[in-house]
Parts: C-alpha cells; sequence; structure tokens
C-alpha cells in the first residue's frame, strides 16, 4: 500500500515522501481499516515539522483522522467486524491507503454520513464543543466572537454556537470568506485585525462573553480589550505562530478568565465526560443539525498539497484526502 511518510522533521515539509508499505497482521486489540477518507488538520503539520507537543517516534505515516471499513480484526476484537463503517484515528496513520489503530480509537460511522463527512468533523467539533460548552460555558443568547472563523475548528465553533443559541461573530481574512461566513449562521463578520470597537458597539459597550481564539498572537492581544466582564476567553491554539502572553492585572481589573482548550486531554482526564462529548457531537451530526464543511478535495498523491493549502490558509472549512 502506499501512505505519505515523515522520516525528518522539516518546516517546508519537503521531508515527506511517498512510500510503499506492507503492514503486519493486525495485533490482539487492533483493526485494520480501508482509508476511504482523511482530514488534514494542523497537527499534522506541525507533527511533519517536530513543532507539535505529541512527537511520533520517527518514521512514521502522516495523518491523525479518518474514515473507512474495516478489512481485518486482530485478537480480542469484538466490537467490529469486517465491512463495518468507522471513524477515528490517533496521532499519525491516516494519509494512506491502508490503517492499522487501536479498537478503542475507533467508533462507528452515524447512519446516513459519507465518509468524507465523518472523517471531517470529529477533530474540529470535538474542539469546539469542549471549548465552547465544557470550558467556556456558552449560554443562549450570549456574544460568541470566533476568530480564524473560516478554517476548520473556527467553522465548528460557528455552526455550533448557532446550534446553542449564541450571537456569532466572527472574524476572517477575505472577503470570499465573509461571503461564505454571512450564509452559515453569523450575524457579523469582521476583519482579523481592528475588529475591538465594532464589538463593543455590537454589543452596545459590553463587549463579547465568549471569545474563541485558534489564532494567538496580535489577535489574543486585541481580543483582551473586548471581552466583557465575567467573560471566557478560550485559548485554542496559536496559528499565528506567536504565542502571546498576558498581565494578571488585565484577567483581575476586567474581571475575565482566560481558558485553556485541549479536547483530546479533557477526555482523556475526564473519560466520562470524554464519552458524553463524543456522544453528542455524534448526534448532532445523525440529526443534521450541525453542517461540516469540506472545502477542498485530493486524492492521496495530492497530500502534500492539501497539507501546504491549509498552511497558507486557503480553505474554508475541511481539506479531505480520498486514497
Amino acid at each position: 500500500m502506499k501512505a505519505l511518510v515523515c522520516r525528518s522533521n522539516a518546516d517546508n515539509l519537503n521531508a515527506l515522501q511517498f512510500e510503499d508499505m506492507i503492514l503486519p497482521a493486525p495485533g490482539p486489540d487492533q483493526v485494520r481499516i480501508r482509508v476511504r477518507a482523511a482530514s488534514v488538520n494542523f497537527p499534522d503539520i506541525l507533527m511533519a515539522q517536530g513543532k507539535y507537543q505529541h512527537r511520533p517516534e520517527l518514521p512514521f505515516v502522516v495523518g491523525g483522522e479518518m474514515a473507512g471499513d474495516v478489512i481485518a480484526v486482530g485478537e480480542g476484537v469484538t466490537r467490529f467486524k469486517n465491512g463495518d463503517r468507522v471513524v477515528g484515528g490517533g496521532f499519525s496513520g491516516a494519509f494512506a491507503e491502508e490503517a492499522q489503530i487501536p479498537a478503542a480509537s475507533l467508533r462507528a460511522i452515524p447512519d446516513g454520513v459519507d465518509f468524507a463527512t465523518a472523517a471531517s468533523f470529529t477533530t474540529a467539533y470535538l474542539t469546539a464543543y469542549v471549548a465552547l460548552m465544557r470550558r467556556g460555558e456558552l449560554a443562549k443568547d450570549e456574544w460568541l466572537l470566533v476568530h480564524g472563523a473560516a478554517g476548520g475548528v473556527g467553522l465548528a465553533a460557528v455552526d455550533l454556537g448557532r446550534v446553542f443559541g449564541a450571537h456569532v461573530i466572527a472574524t476572517a481574512s477575505s472577503e470570499e470568506k465573509h461571503n461564505f461566513l454571512k450564509g452559515y449562521g453569523t450575524e457579523y463578520t469582521l476583519p482579523p485585525f481592528g475588529f475591538r470597537e465594532t464589538v463593543k458597539e455590537l454589543t452596545q459597550g459590553r463587549g463579547a462573553d465568549v471569545i474563541y481564539d485558534p489564532v494567538g498572537g496580535d489577535v489574543f492581544d486585541e481580543s483582551v480589550r473586548c471581552i466583557a466582564f465575567n467573560g471566557r476567553l478560550l485559548v485554542v491554539g496559536f496559528t499565528s505562530g506567536r504565542i502571546p502572553t498576558i498581565a494578571a492585572n488585565m484577567p483581575l481589573i476586567k474581571g475575565f478568565s482566560v481558558v485553556g482548550v485541549r479536547a483530546g486531554e479533557y477526555g482523556r482526564k475526564f473519560p466520562e465526560k470524554g464519552r458524553e462529548n463524543i456522544a453528542t457531537i455524534d448526534r448532532l451530526l445523525a440529526e443534521k443539525k450541525i453542517r461540516p464543511h469540506i472545502g477542498a478535495r485530493f486524492p492521496l498523491s495530492g497530500a502534500l498539497d492539501a497539507m501546504r493549502m491549509l498552511q497558507d490558509r486557503k480553505i474554508i472549512g475541511k481539506a479531505v484526502i480520498e486514497p
């Protein structure tokens, strides 16, 4: 089978290459799937660069999120059988024709959901759900400001904000993205910088109750200036490349909280809540209450192009690879 392999870390991703591989027979509690779709996330890029908090041992097959059908199971696997449609993943293995991962990392695809949609929604919507509902405690009719709103995790936050009854303000970097967001559930769209005075005007001077920030850098700095008293500034990531800092007197004087979000770690620390989180986003998808958006599709041979397009912020929603 063919797979995109990382044998050394490099910022420009040039060290990644396609290789022919032969997988061994599935071990105990392992499942082999034929990969029908895999989605690209920023951690895939960061791991290839050696910059993510989790660093797979070299060499590794790139990609952490996939959907497909079961073609073999190892000893002890009782939850799945050949032909089952499954979704899941881990830190690596997805950008390939086949993948072999622990059965515990997989779950059934909700009825009526295609492979590409299944592969593209879990990471983004789980991140957004844990951020908004578990950590941010977003309430109906609160003002939600979403940065990087046209990206995968940003668009999921916009979608969930709409589902849970918030007033959604979105920031994005182009007219194309603004036009898309206006038809996706946002009440207002703003540029990615110079937004603070408009946010105050829209909220009658109050500021945003919850700010969802996967960007960091200057966006975080400006967000501090337009957050409401008792607001929650959710630190989701740093796609800008700069990790910001804040003086402790700012949250003290303005009465807001800076809240870190690690959706996967949240589920590991609180397993029961983690299962509830997954069940909730699966239910919302099955009931068609959420609308994952696939902005571009690539064959396996285009996996590097998909990663670079995401790196350059040229995709609205998610990029999906279909081997």
